[in-house]
């Protein structure tokens, strides 16, 4: 049984603007178009630095939607600030304890502090927002749960393996948008953004709507991937800060629906 969603994409303008151009297709998705441009401003991935998940829930969360956000990132959350049974954890309890961690672990050496402080400030405004964050088994049943619901899946994953291409090392932002070049010695594990859109159950495929266009596996911006390595490539996504799925519905004071 095959259920897929509609769900366009923009190829983005620039190696670090997948963020943006994938909430861009959400909100699209939910009949609420904002101008890319407008995004990339107010969401960041205009520089070469890329966004996080938690900066795309947040802009959501302004403009009035729900959202939550599955994580696997242990660099951040540990598993026992979650319940055993259902997975998640109250707002002001995660909080308190990110902010008892940014705070201990300020003294190291062996971390890169400035991202790991700026990850954390962004959790603790989502979730002073409204946003919800759990951490579930990533499998076939929470994928098809949620797109059956009709809930498009924002993925926050390591590139490297899903296109499983060579790391790449940073270059000034050239006239093409890029601020990377491939580099299998000298090379870092890279970051991305797709949107998961459906789900193929016979064959164990995900229909993806990927911003990068042209894109190692695909001549479109909208392809099927085993679903086996799209999860890998989630988890793996903890390298980068990745290592999540967001997902976004209309609230009550939201401009988006559903037609």
């Amino acid at each position: 049984m095959k259920h897929a969603l509609h769900l366009e994409i923009q190829p983005q303008p620039n190696d670090s603007s997948c963020g943006p151009t994938c909430l861009a297709a959400v909100y699209a998705y939910w009949n609420d178009p904002v101008d890319l441009s407008q995004l990339i401003r107010e969401t960041g991935g205009g520089d070469g630095s890329g966004t996080l998940a938690v900066q795309l829930g947040c802009h959501a969360l302004r403009r009035g939607y729900d959202a939550e956000i599955t994580t696997y990132n242990l660099h951040l959350f540990d598993p026992s600030w979650f319940d055993a049974v259902d997975g998640t954890a109250p707002a002001d309890r995660l909080s308190d304890k990110l902010q008892a961690q940014l705070d201990a672990k300020r003294i190291r050496n062996d971390i890169d502090i400035r991202r790991f402080e700026a990850a954390t400030d962004y959790y603790v405004e989502y979730l002073r927002l409204g946003g919800r964050v759990q951490m579930q088994p990533l499998d076939d049943r929470l994928i098809t749960k949620t797109l059956t619901a009709g809930v498009p899946i924002l993925c926050g994953l390591s590139a490297t393996y899903l296109y499983r291409e060579a790391r790449e090392r940073p270059q000034p932002l050239d006239a093409e948008g890029r601020s990377s070049v491939a580099d299998d010695i000298l090379g870092d594990p890279a970051g991305h953004f797709v949107v998961l859109h459906g789900y193929d159950c016979g064959s164990g495929n995900v229909f993806i709507a990927d911003p990068l266009h042209p894109n190692p596996i695909a001549p479109t911006n909208n392809y099927l991937a085993p679903l086996s390595q799209v999860t890998s490539a989630i988890l793996l996504g903890i390298v980068t800060y990745d290592a999540n799925l967001l997902t976004l519905e209309p609230g009550s004071k939201s401009k988006g629906s559903l037609a």
